[in-house]
């Protein structure tokens, strides 16, 4: 991309979505010009609709950044303790894929959900017990109450 080519510190790019910071408004403001001429001299069209200032939070590849610290988002959250538990083998590598995204920020990750990949495996009938409800509910709170994480 463009910005690669430049000298643009301080900036994270996915696909289309740029964002980028500065310790001061000052610092920031430069940047800012910064990229948008790079952007503009490589022939890159910005939209100013989808153009966000200035702010302490952000939400950047469906991840929530405040005050310099990785939080999962609330409406994330909010899902994740909405859902019931799996009732196969599909849906519980499903809430595996989701929870595994998350997983930085549960402490002792892979002991909680353990008795889960038990049920996923291919030589395993798919059988909930016990072992696996108390996982599916110890990591949903884990979920609720993760830590953030940082500083960036």
């Amino acid at each position: 991309m463009a910005l690669e080519q430049g000298e643009v510190l301080e900036h994270l790019q996915y696909i289309d979505d740029i964002i980028m910071w500065g310790n001061t408004a000052e610092e920031f403001f430069e940047k800012w010009e910064t990229i948008v001429q790079i952007l503009l001299k490589a022939g890159f069209a910005i939209k100013q609709s989808q153009v966000k200032g200035r702010s302490q939070e952000i939400q950047f590849s469906g991840i929530k950044w405040q005050d310099g610290r990785r939080q999962i988002p609330m409406d994330v959250i909010n899902k994740m303790t909405a859902m019931s538990s799996p009732t196969s083998k599909n849906k519980t590598r499903a809430f595996l894929g989701i929870v595994g995204f998350w997983r930085m920020h549960i402490p002792n990750y892979s002991l909680i959900i353990s008795p889960l990949y038990q049920v996923t495996r291919k030589k395993n009938n798919f059988k909930w017990g016990p072992e696996q409800q108390q996982a599916f509910q110890q990591i949903t709170q884990e979920i609720v109450h993760a830590v953030a994480l940082g500083p960036v």
